[in-house]
């Protein structure tokens, strides 16, 4: 098992790059084009080390400038407080000249003495959160900033990313929804602990009650349904015959079942994936390249190539693009004033409480795998094409971690039990995609990664069942027998059932492999436990498994499992 500290800590790093990058491109930008906002930058910069200097010659003999200004930690915990309902600017202008501003505030508070520290730290804090690479910065403080105020800016970061993190769990999952996640120790057949989130449930449930409803974050259809026309490409829905609205030179030749689907997912991921026009705004993006159109086009074909190509279905690859291109239109329309057209007017549900849908991917468990390097090239090309240095986002590593996560956690959606035409695998049995579904992977009509239900643990007798009885992508978690407030809440990522052809051995054989291959584990439910009577016919399966190459790899690790063995 890989630690769960160094994968937690690769995507808390990709969280906060992706938050800041759209801005950190604009801000470069700046620099390279503006010549007056280099003066200011320069500008402040002299003022700040000609103050240091200065207090420097005036300090005491300790050799501290501003004296004794260590503050106790409940007192910079009261001023964190104080500005917790700060409003921190949105746009580029904005976000700079409130930059400037706090710099030169807490320059002159740390020339007013030790009376002064702490709202002096609290300027340079407030300047750090709208800065675009805060590494820099901090290290641009250790050499100016007076040692004592610095020492408090690194406590206020560490209040602050501690506050984010333990406070997560406070506003989700929405309380609406009737469910909250808890921490359980769990023991793994080799006898080692950890400690693991499970999502239980809030009230009473009777058998046949919708516990709760979720639409997916992302969603994706079967490569082989995708520009059939058949299914809408935004919510899955079937469409009738003839009645399928498809876009211009959209490169993936995308279907829709309505107007608002195909805006939707236009402004969500489809326009920078696949779709003619521009998803990054005019404003933050002045590139005048003549041949820049061809090249994002030439990306785009590229990647919808691969989508309609891929086999056994590579839905994963797909469904990480579709999350990392909404999450970059997320935190770029941040940067826009409000009243811009791209600004959305409703407020997305995954996105507020100022968490990015990065913070909730980043919670959930992986499959520890071995992703195509040519696949995140192929995803760098379109970032790259529609803003320069986006690509830089997407490092081998982070795009393993998000097919991991993605692999770990989807759900096949499918509607009435299920289709029967899906082509068969061309890939061998070990290779191909599962996704949690209890009528079966090669039932569905696609799959959707949805930030509540990933919460939700295996159980061969499961307490609810996701159904999609709207006939889209929205789940409707659906209890399976009467819960009560606390119990877990549990489905089966595998059909559970004893098919006609098959007994009871063969049916636990048939599902334990299953999620062997697919989640790498061995499933230890009531009814997957060894009985005396066959106990000599299951306990070889896992062994066959094994051999087969399915159980032989890193068991999934939680990023928010820590072993406590």
């Amino acid at each position: 098992m890989a630690p769960a500290t160094s994968s937690r800590t690769l995507t808390v790093l990709a969280a906060a790059g992706i938050g800041a990058l759209a801005y950190a491109v604009y801000f470069d930008y700046k620099r390279r084009t503006d010549a007056g906002f280099r003066k200011r930058l320069r500008k402040e910069k002299k003022k700040l080390d000609k103050s240091v200097a200065e207090e420097a010659t005036s300090a005491p003999a300790s050799g501290n400038p501003l004296g004794d200004a260590s503050v106790p930690t409940a007192e910079i915990i009261a001023a964190m407080k104080s500005i917790k309902d700060d409003q921190v600017p949105t746009t580029p202008e904005e976000r700079e000249k409130y930059f400037m501003a706090q710099v030169e505030k807490g320059e002159t508070l740390c020339s007013q003495g030790p009376d002064f520290a702490i709202e002096a730290a609290l300027a340079f804090f407030r300047a750090l959160r709208v800065y675009p690479s805060p590494v820099e910065l901090i290290m641009i403080f250790q050499n100016t900033v007076p040692e004592p105020i610095f020492k408090m800016v690194l406590e206020m970061m560490r209040l602050d990313v501690k506050g984010r993190v333990e406070g997560y769990y406070e506003v989700f999952p929405p309380r609406h929804m009737s469910v909250s996640t808890k921490t359980v120790e769990i023991t793994d057949p080799s006898g080692a602990t950890a400690l693991k989130r499970i999502l239980v449930a809030d009230r009473d449930f009777t058998a046949g009650e919708t516990i709760y409803k979720e639409r997916p974050i992302v969603s994706v259809l079967d490569p082989d349904l995708e520009g059939k026309g058949s299914h809408c490409s935004q919510c899955l829905r079937q469409i009738d015959d003839g009645a399928a609205l498809r876009p211009d030179g959209d490169r993936l030749t995308s279907a829709f079942c309505s107007k608002e689907c195909e805006a939707k997912l236009k402004a969500e991921s489809q326009s920078l994936l696949f779709g003619p026009e521009y998803a990054i705004p005019i404003e933050l993006n002045p590139n005048e390249d003549p041949e820049y159109s061809k090249k994002r086009e030439d990306a785009q074909i590229a990647f919808a190539r691969f989508v309609h190509e891929s086999g056994g279905g590579r839905t994963h690859v797909t469904l990480v693009a579709r999350f990392i291109a909404r999450q970059v239109v997320n935190e770029t329309v941040k940067l826009l004033p409000t009243s811009h057209p791209s600004v959305p007017t409703e407020t997305d549900e995954w996105t507020g409480h100022g968490y990015t849908l990065f913070d909730h991917v980043e919670r959930v468990r992986f499959l520890e795998l071995n992703a195509d390097e040519d696949e995140a090239e192929q995803l760098r090309a379109i970032l790259k094409a529609n803003l320069q240095g986006l690509e830089d986002f997407v490092t081998n590593e982070r795009y393993t971690v998000l097919i991991g996560k993605m692999a770990y956690n989807a759900y096949g959606i499918s509607f009435a039990g299920g289709r029967d035409d899906k082509p068969s695998p061309s890939v061998r049995p070990e290779d191909v995609e599962l996704t949690r579904t209890p009528n079966g992977t090669a039932r569905q009509v696609g799959a959707g990664f949805f930030a509540v239900s990933s919460y939700i643990s295996h159980s061969c007798d499961p307490s609810a069942r996701p159904t999609f009885e709207n006939g889209d992508s929205e789940m409707h978690l659906v209890a399976t027998r009467d819960v009560k407030a606390g119990d877990e809440i549990t489905v089966s990522y595998v059909d559970a059932s004893v098919h006609d052809d098959e007994d009871v051995v063969q049916a636990r054989y048939r599902r334990r492999k299953e999620l062997a291959r697919g989640w790498r584990f061995a499933c230890q439910c009531d009814r997957c436990e060894p009985r005396l009577n066959d106990e000599s016919k299951v306990e070889p399966i896992v062994s066959q498994v094994d051999r087969e190459g399915a159980l032989g790899q890193s068991p999934p690790v939680a990023s928010d499992t820590t072993t406590i063995d």
